[in-house]
Parts: C-alpha cells; structure tokens; sequence
C-alpha cells in the first residue's frame, strides 16, 4: 500500500468528485501550486492508485432499464472450472461487475440491459448452457436506493 498524506487524499478526494478538474483548479481545491499537485497526480497515477477517468454514463438514459444481479454456483469447484467461468464472464459485455464469493453462491454478477428479454436470452442461452455453471438465480433491482463509486477516504 502507498503512503498518502493529508494533500494526497484531498486530491483523490477532489478528483472522485469531479475527475476533469484542471491541474491548476486541482490545485487551488486542495492548497498546492499547480507544479506540487501535477507532481502528486502524477506519482499517484504512475502508482495506480488513480486506476483512470471515465465518463459517468446514465444507464436509464441510454435505455437500459434493468439492472439483474445473477448469483452462479459452479457445476465443480476446480482451477479449470473457474477459469472458463470467468473467461465467460470477460466475453459478455453486458456483465458491469463480478464477484468471487463465500457463501452458498460462487459468484454474483451485475448485469444491465435494456429489458426483461435481454436477462432471459442471458440468462437461458449463456450462463445456464455453459459447462461450468450449475446453478443461476436472478433478482432484478425495483429501485435503486443509492449508488456511489467514492472510496470513504479520510486524512
């Protein structure tokens, strides 16, 4: 883990909040000359701790309506089997998110799509045929209460 001071935070801070921020706006947000703050963005960029930017897409707004999370038990628990999963699971571009889990499912996905069908033909002709998945059960979101991708960071 990398060492981050009380400046370090309040640029990550200041960039999850809005990641187009110029150097020198940066800067004046967190109490640095723009060459200091360059300096750390670029040294918590080189360190990954800034993963990338991206823009923030409205899903509903593009027309997918239904967000589904699928909870998958694999057909045999073994190396080999959990790698054509998630080789699976790279390939299918509607998945957004998965998850390795404890409990009594293997994994979780996110997935959105534009309708009922989409999660049927998802869910009828990719993820139950595949020879690695023995079980699939999906539950669709209603409302979302709240979604954030912010880290709880603190000096």
């Amino acid at each position: 883990m990398i060492s981050l001071d009380g400046f370090d935070l309040k640029i990550l801070a200041a960039l999850q909040d809005d990641g187009r921020l110029t150097n020198q706006q940066l800067a004046d947000a967190v109490g640095l000359s723009a060459s200091q703050c360059s300096r750390r963005r670029m040294r918590l960029e080189e360190e990954q701790v800034i993963a990338g930017y991206h823009a923030d897409l409205d899903g509903e707004a593009l027309g997918f309506n239904v967000i589904a999370f699928v909870h998958i038990t694999l057909a045999t628990h073994s190396p080999d089997n959990a790698k054509h999963f998630r080789d699976l699971v790279t390939r299918v571009d509607d998945i957004q998110e998965a998850y390795s889990l404890t409990g009594d499912a293997d994994y979780l996905l996110k997935i959105a799509l534009r309708d009922l069908k989409s999660l049927s033909d998802i869910v009828n002709n990719v993820l139950m045929p595949h020879e690695s998945v023995a079980h699939v059960r999906s539950s669709i979101v209603l409302d979302r209460l709240k979604t954030s991708r912010r880290l709880p960071l603190r000096a």
